[in-house]
C-alpha cells in the first residue's frame, strides 16, 4: 500500500499520520484550542523531514471530514486538496465518526462525540466501518433509546457521559489515513462533514 499523509483538525486535539503499507509510522497528537492554521505545517513538515519523506513520495492524502469544529474541519480538508493538487495525487475525506469505530470490537458500534450546545454528534457503524445508519446532531438519551438492544458505544469520554463505552483515542489521524487507503479519489471532490449547520446559515434563515 502506497505512502499516506492523513491529518485531523476537527477538534481542538488534532493529529498527523504518516502511514505506509497500511501500517502508522507515526502519528503526532495537536493540542491546539485557538486554532491550526499556524501550526499545521511547521509540525507536518517536521514529521515528514524525521521519517526522510518528501512530498513527492506520497501516493495520497487524507483529512478527517468532521463533525467538529467547522473551522478545523476547513483547515484540514484545504490542506490536502492543496497538497493533493499541487503532487497530482488523489486524497480522501473521512468521517471522523468513522474513523472512532475502527476502535470497537462488536459487530455493530455507535460512536459518538460532544458538539456542545448540550448535544452530541452521533453515527451507527458495521464492523467493517459501513454505515449502518445516518451520521447526526442530537440529544445523547433520546438517541441512545433509538439504538439496537446489542450495539458497542463509543466515545472520547465515557465519563462525561456517565456511561459504560469503549473510549476512543483523541487522536484520529492513524485510523483517517488506514480507511483512506481505499478511498483516494479527486481531491476537488471532497466535501466537509458537518451534520450540523452553521450559526452563519441558521441566523440567515431565520431572518
Amino acid at each position: 500500500m502506497p505512502r499516506i499523509v492523513a491529518l485531523d483538525t476537527a477538534s481542538e486535539f488534532g493529529s498527523i499520520a504518516l502511514l505506509e503499507d497500511g501500517a502508522v509510522l507515526e502519528e503526532v497528537i495537536l493540542h491546539s484550542p485557538e486554532g491550526f492554521g499556524h501550526v499545521l505545517f511547521p509540525q507536518l513538515d517536521r514529521l515528514m523531514r524525521r521519517h526522510g519523506w518528501k512530498y513527492a513520495s506520497v501516493a495520497g492524502y487524507a483529512a478527517g471530514s468532521g463533525p467538529g469544529s467547522f473551522t478545523g474541519v476547513r483547515v484540514a480538508l484545504s490542506a490536502i486538496k492543496g497538497l493533493a493538487e499541487a503532487t497530482g495525487v488523489p486524497a480522501a475525506a473521512i468521517s471522523n465518526l468513522q474513523a472512532m469505530s475502527v476502535y470497537g470490537t462488536a459487530a455493530l458500534r455507535a460512536p459518538f462525540c460532544d458538539a456542545r450546545r448540550g448535544e452530541i454528534y452521533a453515527g451507527l457503524y458495521s464492523s467493517d466501518q459501513e454505515p449502518a445508519g445516518p451520521e447526526l446532531v442530537t440529544k445523547f438519551q433520546p438517541w441512545r433509546e433509538t439504538l439496537p438492544s446489542v450495539v458497542e458505544l463509543l466515545t472520547p469520554d465515557p465519563a462525561v457521559f456517565g456511561v459504560e463505552a469503549t473510549q476512543t483515542p483523541r487522536a484520529l489521524a492513524g485510523a483517517i489515513g488506514k480507511l483512506a487507503a481505499s478511498r483516494l479519489t479527486d481531491p476537488m471532490a471532497l466535501d466537509a462533514n458537518y451534520v450540523r449547520r452553521s450559526d452563519a446559515e441558521l441566523n440567515w434563515v431565520d431572518k
